[in-house]
């Protein structure tokens, strides 16, 4: 793979950008103070303002790794940060990126999330040569896995008894997109 790190990216309605130190308030209230949005992750709902500012401060003093990927999803009617998406994890040898992502409840069933993973694989496939772009959601969270979907990724199946979350021990149901499935789609499309 060829990496960039968190670089700038912009689709319609979105600024994919690197996350501010400015942007602890923002990040409390739209999305990691929320028990709603944060309820199928792995992180705990952040308690204040002074949990979202530690967690920014460390993101941040990544973002010189070419290897790092985590952006603000910025809405641009606002300006304001609204959530985030990131690769999670990755596997270099096998040219494999996971995908994890949350956005503000304000926004839920608007296609933002789509909007933004969209973009993103889009930014792996054709800047950083990743091969696949996976990734996996509770199966009593069956709106993430619509997401999914709308980007183009297969249902790969799920694992029992496989993964945790804030709501403890669970099911998790995989996807992914193939480099050579997004470039059909990307012909097809025109």
């Amino acid at each position: 793979m060829e990496h960039k790190g968190t670089v700038g990216l912009v689709t319609e309605r979105l600024l994919l950008r690197r996350f501010e130190f400015d942007d602890a308030p923002a990040m409390y209230r739209n999305w990691a103070g929320d028990e709603e949005v944060t309820k199928f992750l792995t992180w705990p709902t952040h308690k204040n303002e002074e949990t979202s500012e530690r967690v920014l401060r460390e993101w941040i003093r990544k973002y010189d790794q070419p290897d790092f990927y985590n952006w603000a999803i910025v809405w641009k009617e606002t300006g304001e940060p609204v959530g985030n998406i990131s690769v999670v994890s990755m596997n270099e040898k096998a040219e494999q990126v996971h995908m994890g992502y949350c956005i503000s409840r304000s926004l839920w069933h608007q296609g933002v999330t789509s909007e933004a993973l969209k973009e993103t694989i889009r930014f792996l496939f054709e800047e950083v040569q990743a091969g696949c772009v996976s990734a996996r959601h509770d199966t009593r969270n069956p709106n993430s896995g619509k997401v999914m979907e709308k980007c183009g990724m297969k249902y790969e199946g799920t694992l029992r008894h496989s993964d945790w979350n804030n709501q403890g021990i669970c099911d998790a149901s995989h996807y992914s997109i193939l480099r050579e499935e997004y470039e059909a789609m990307k012909k097809e499309a025109g």
